[in-house]
């Protein structure tokens, strides 16, 4: 799971969906955040540019198409790193996760628990280190931040870092190895965070390892219809998106383009030799958006 971090103006900060800070207009931003979770646990997120890029695949599966452009007004920030264990349990006070080890991605937790996570993160940014409350984080303009998952446009952005590639780094099969734990290198189990190759924006393992859950509903179809500014998914569904694929996965479904749906609930994705881990809170829990 991996989160992200948004910026909201004040005038507006109790919408579901708020705006994103433009990094264009805040040259006083900045380039990266360290969150302070409580017991000397940090998460470290980066700030994505707004921008446009490619989304989908006219050279995937029927729901990776059309490939269209997409516009992202505002910058964000996204988890460095998949959202470990022991920020899960910094913040949840709980660790369901099958492959232990704390700075392991958390696995084995369902969107809505993405959802509590995130909360509890944003609710965490107005407390003092002794837990009382103080002024809410916020920028150099006085824009408050709120942590959510990222949309699927903007995780693929966020992965794609520049790249119309299969992944972030090219098109190549054999070159995964240096940028992702999959089924070929990965004995069968999670690995901790950030031991392979970033992308060109310095975000680890959006390829492999464990599966990011999105805000968004799920449709296959939804690339036939979906605005080219902001898309934030359809308006209904049953499932959510998950990217990025996972330690259990081949190649093919470790590309930047594949999608996966899931119940809310579901809380494990395959039924393979154990269960493999779910979602990168990330920015993975998601890497909370602000967390990713």
């Amino acid at each position: 799971m991996r989160t992200s971090l948004l910026l909201l103006p004040a005038v507006v900060c109790w919408l579901s969906l708020p705006c994103l800070a433009r990094a264009e207009a805040a040259p006083e931003t900045k380039k990266e955040l360290v969150l302070d979770l409580g017991g000397g646990v940090k998460m470290e997120l980066i700030l994505i540019p707004a921008g446009k890029f490619a989304m989908g695949s006219n050279g995937g599966n029927a729901y990776e198409k059309p490939a269209h452009q997409v516009t992202l007004t505002k910058a964000f920030y996204l988890g460095k790193y998949e959202v470990t264990q022991a920020q899960y349990r910094a913040l949840m006070g709980a660790n369901p996760s099958e492959f232990k080890g704390g700075t392991n991605p958390v696995d084995s937790v369902s969107w809505d628990d993405a959802q509590e996570f995130c909360k509890k993160a944003t609710a965490n940014l107005s407390r003092d280190r002794k837990g009382a409350e103080t002024k809410p984080l916020a920028d150099a303009r006085g824009s408050e931040y709120v942590v959510r998952l990222p949309t699927e446009a903007e995780w693929e952005y966020a992965c794609r870092a520049g790249s119309a590639n299969k992944f972030c780094f090219g098109d190549s099969d054999a070159s995964l190895g240096e940028y992702a734990w999959y089924r070929a290198n990965s004995d069968d189990k999670s690995h901790p965070v950030g031991q392979k190759k970033p992308n060109a924006w310095g975000l680890y393992d959006m390829h492999g390892n464990i599966w990011e859950w999105c805000q968004d509903l799920y449709s296959g179809d939804y690339y036939r219809e979906s605005p080219a500014v902001d898309p934030k998914g359809p308006a209904s569904g049953q499932e959510r998106v998950q990217r990025g694929g996972s330690w259990f996965h081949d190649p093919g479904v470790c590309r930047t383009g594949e999608r996966l749906r899931k119940e809310r609930r579901h809380a494990a994705v395959l039924p393979g030799p154990t269960h493999a881990p779910f979602p990168r809170l990330k920015n993975g829990a998601p890497a909370p958006i602000f967390w990713g």
